[in-house]
């Protein structure tokens, strides 16, 4: 069975959900929706899908399914409530929202009208993610002690001065941490569980003209007891880009996570498939980080793969490994940072 998707908000990001559906099994793209006539049209020129200008006429597009709400974070609550009361899927670019009240109000809603819900983490999916969430489950790392995500990424002042909507409170929901970082944090709650409690500080250091951060720390202590930091930005200069970090590190065991490949991968025992993965997952001898310091270089593969999982939930009426309340779980984390942060470091509990 195949399932009908239109697109609405059709910026860099839009790209990438276009791409993902075109290149899996089961999805088809039907629809685009963009208040610029020019810029709908031009995007199911090049996708496929009729454009359209008015919201209303697109939810009744023949035989649409699933709405991929591409818009700006904070307006993504609006699109979600009446795709839901519509009766169609909805499939929600990161953050699903702002904060976890518009979050909460978007799962009530399609919860009410029986539809699916399903946030983007592309990185979820990643083959070496697997691998990683497989060696915690088994143990390999005994007690872990610690656990970290570094995202120390660049964006030009041009990035910022794009769109009106960049680097508020409203529309963008925060700056590195919950735009640039989101995808890194999501993975850790993923590979570490739930966390207990965060102290933050976030400062803007390297911008002009924006509301949020551009550099941002955390310190956090998960439920499991461990222990971890988070670094993010969009200040940290570099030609290529530097790629985003996790680190795992136990009494048994050390692995260093590179965007979707492993710079250290070592336990204390060692198994026959350890030599495979280390070489299967190296590092790249020049490597930059994927959108570490250009959005538009993101690889639609690691969309393509979140694709797979929605239409296998679709296609099976079962619950997509990304729902509501696992979307919601990365904005609960950030926004405690934020409350942190605006409270000079104070130990917020995560929510």
């Amino acid at each position: 069975m195949s399932y009908n998707f239109g697109i609405i908000g059709l910026g860099i990001i839009a790209r990438f959900h276009a791409e993902a559906i075109k290149a899996i099994h089961g999805a088809c793209l039907v629809a685009v929706f963009s208040e610029n006539e020019n810029k709908a049209a031009e995007f199911a020129e090049e996708f496929g899908g009729i454009p359209y200008t008015d919201f209303s006429k697109f939810l009744k597009h023949k035989d649409l399914d699933v709405v991929s709400i591409c818009t700006p974070s904070g307006a993504h609550l609006e699109p979600c409530l009446a795709s839901a009361e519509a009766g169609k899927h909805v499939v929600c670019e990161k953050p699903l929202e702002v904060s976890t009240d518009r979050i909460d109000e978007m799962i009530r809603s399609c919860d009410k009208a029986g539809v699916m819900l399903s946030g983007i983490f592309p990185r979820r999916f990643n083959p070496s993610t697997k691998e990683l969430k497989k060696a915690i489950m088994q143990n390999r790392f005994g007690t872990i002690t610690m656990a970290d995500a570094y995202i120390k990424w660049w964006r030009n002042q041009d990035y910022y001065d794009s769109a009106l909507w960049r680097g508020t409170w409203k529309l963008d929901g925060g700056g590195a941490l919950m735009n640039q970082s989101i995808h890194t944090i999501d993975l850790l709650l993923y590979l570490m569980g739930p966390v207990k409690s965060v102290r933050a500080e976030t400062r803007n250091l390297a911008h002009k003209n924006i509301e949020v951060e551009d550099t941002g720390i955390a310190m956090l202590q998960f439920e499991s007891g461990a222990l971890g930091i988070i670094q993010g930005a969009t200040s940290s200069w570099s030609q290529a880009g530097h790629p985003a970090e996790i680190q795992v590190t136990g009494t048994k065991g050390s692995v260093f996570m590179t965007d979707d490949r492993f710079r250290v991968w070592e336990f204390r025992d060692q198994i026959a498939s350890d030599e495979v993965i280390r070489k299967t997952y190296a590092v790249k001898e020049k490597y930059g980080g994927a959108g570490a310091a250009d959005p538009s270089t993101i690889d639609f593969q690691w969309h393509a793969r979140n694709y797979e999982d929605i239409i296998f939930a679709l296609g099976n009426n079962t619950i997509p490994s990304i729902n509501g309340a696992e979307a919601r779980r990365a904005v609960a984390l950030i926004s405690a940072i934020y409350e942190s942060a605006a409270a000079n470091g104070k130990k917020i509990e995560v929510v």
